[in-house]
């Protein structure tokens, strides 16, 4: 089927960009479950993580093998591709497609003078960061990568005819995307859309933004930059986070970019977004992050903050209690909102690393769960304590119930080797 129009996909950051922020930090088994809700929300791709690094390793592969169909309860994970993000040095590309079972790669290098003049020192010329770019696409579609896309360091303060030749000489290479990385949050919406807009079409590649949040307008970059790329008649992807968290003052947040591109003035009548995105999993999802990362939701965030449903002013509460849409732009549902949430004052009964047996088993019936026999039971436990350890935070309902249908994958994550 020939597709009639290009399209926005989204490829998330979380548990790679999201996920080097300075002073919090994520467990493996915390970035495996962010994987899976990035899955049942849609979600084109998730980079997650770094597959040269040894303790990513075993985390990366049972990854991959949870979208794969080789176990009794099928893969857990039915659409999301998994990439890994790598220097665009060769050699790095051949160890981590040879250590791991990654075999989608985003290859970065910086372009921009500042960074040629000040980072590399001189060392390299552009033809020198074409060369290795090029290099190292051919490294990753001879080592057996299904896809490879190409990233341009700082692309917003690089010469823009230099983007071109860049974006060019990486898809003659056989590179699947450019990834232009507004890495300082310098663009502006306008800025950004002329920008990648002229990439898009002299270079004929799909483009990805990559946009920080340094002067606030994260989302609004990103949104706009891709719907300048669709417009110039090629597919765009957004790189976003959930909740926005990210480097200094973070990236362009999963939940707003998806809500702008369905209901802001213009960009919500463009249609491009992609159909398998699932809104009402957004309460989900971010309150799962907030909480894994120790990082609360913002009580003002788009969709899914405290008070993005909530009026006291008289007029205000007046208006949405007669017809909802006077005060709100969307449906609190439209993001899987509205049920209570109960929370237990009386006897609380919780497993984790000094837990036992009956603890466990009582845990696992309030979902519903029960033991083959008492080596299925015994397997978990000590799955549930180790996982404990690593995670320092009580097991959530989505990680008890990895660890109980996925034990053998769950065991390798958890596995660290150097």
């Amino acid at each position: 089927m020939v597709k009639s129009m290009p399209t926005i996909e989204f490829i998330d950051v979380t548990n790679r960009d999201g996920e080097q922020t300075a002073r919090i930090s994520l467990s493996k088994l915390q970035k495996t479950v962010i994987n899976w809700l990035l899955d049942e929300m849609g979600v084109y791709q998730s980079e997650m993580g770094f597959p040269l690094n040894p303790h990513e390793r075993g985390y990366i592969n049972a990854n991959v093998d949870l979208t794969q169909d080789d176990s009794e309860n099928g893969p857990l994970m039915k659409r999301i591709q998994l990439s890994g993000w790598s220097r665009a040095v060769a050699g790095d590309v051949e160890k981590a497609l040879s250590q791991t079972k990654i075999r989608h790669l985003n290859l970065s290098i910086s372009t921009s003078e500042q960074m040629l003049t000040w980072k590399f020192r001189g060392k390299f010329s552009k033809e020198d960061i074409i060369k290795m770019m090029v290099d190292s696409v051919t490294a990753a579609k001879q080592g057996g990568a299904i896809t490879a896309g190409v990233n341009a360091e700082d692309a917003s303060r690089t010469d823009l005819g230099f983007l071109i030749e860049f974006a060019q000489a990486g898809r003659e290479a056989g590179a699947d995307r450019f990834r232009y990385c507004d890495t300082l949050g310098h663009d502006d919406p306008m800025s950004i859309s002329e920008r990648v807009g002229t990439i898009a079409r002299e270079a004929q590649i799909p483009i990805e933004l990559h946009c920080h949040n340094d002067l606030g307008l994260a989302v609004a970059n990103s949104v706009a930059g891709a719907v300048a790329v669709c417009e110039a008649g090629q597919d765009a992807f957004i790189n976003t986070t959930v909740n926005g968290i990210g480097e200094r003052a973070g990236n362009a947040d999963l939940v707003s970019c998806i809500l702008a591109l369905k209901y802001s003035a213009k960009w919500g009548k463009t249609d491009y977004i992609t159909p398998q995105i699932d809104l009402t999993k957004s309460w989900k999802i971010a309150n799962y992050v907030a909480n894994a990362f120790g990082v609360p939701i913002p009580i003002n965030q788009p969709g899914v903050g405290a008070n993005a449903f909530a009026h006291e002013s008289g007029i205000h509460a007046d208006g949405a209690l007669k017809d909802r849409h006077n005060y709100e732009l969307y449906d609190y549902e439209a993001l899987g909102r509205g049920e209570k949430i109960e929370i237990p004052t009386g006897r609380v009964i919780t497993t984790g690393a000094h837990g036992g047996a009956s603890g466990l088993e009582y845990v696992y019936n309030q979902l519903d769960l029960g033991f083959a026999d008492d080596e299925h039971m015994r397997e978990t436990l000590q799955l549930c304590q180790i996982a404990n350890l690593h995670n320092q935070a009580p097991l959530t309902r989505e990680e008890l119930w990895l660890i109980y249908h996925y034990p053998k994958q769950v065991r390798e994550l958890l596995t660290v080797i150097l």
